[in-house]
């Protein structure tokens, strides 16, 4: 979705919006020299919106919750590429593996 689209479903102003790319805490696909939205970034939008308004958290509180939310989003991913790997072992590979993980409780 293009920029007025992303803005008349979150209900804010064009400013806002710009405010929010230029802090980095939207970073749109750029499709043709223009900002494209997906759904991944309305949900981050719409957290945003939480944040500011009714939990009263300043810009600087902000810029660490969508840090903190992309570590979270990045570990995810590596996660799921390492347990990825591991099913693509050999069953007596993945029992070694299991039996360290359990050995570190």
């Amino acid at each position: 979705m293009n920029n007025g689209e992303f803005c008349k479903r979150l209900e804010i102003e064009t400013t806002i919006l710009e405010v929010w790319i230029e802090r980095r805490w939207l970073v749109p696909q750029q499709t043709s020299g223009r900002p494209e939205f997906d759904e991944a970034e309305l949900a981050r939008a719409r957290l945003i919106q939480d944040l500011v308004g009714p939990m009263g958290v300043n810009d600087d509180g902000v810029d660490v919750a969508m840090q903190l939310l992309d570590q979270v989003h990045g570990l995810r991913g590596r996660l799921n590429r390492l347990v990825e790997a591991v099913r693509r072992q050999d069953a007596e590979v993945q029992k070694r593996i299991l039996a360290l993980l359990d050995a570190d409780d």
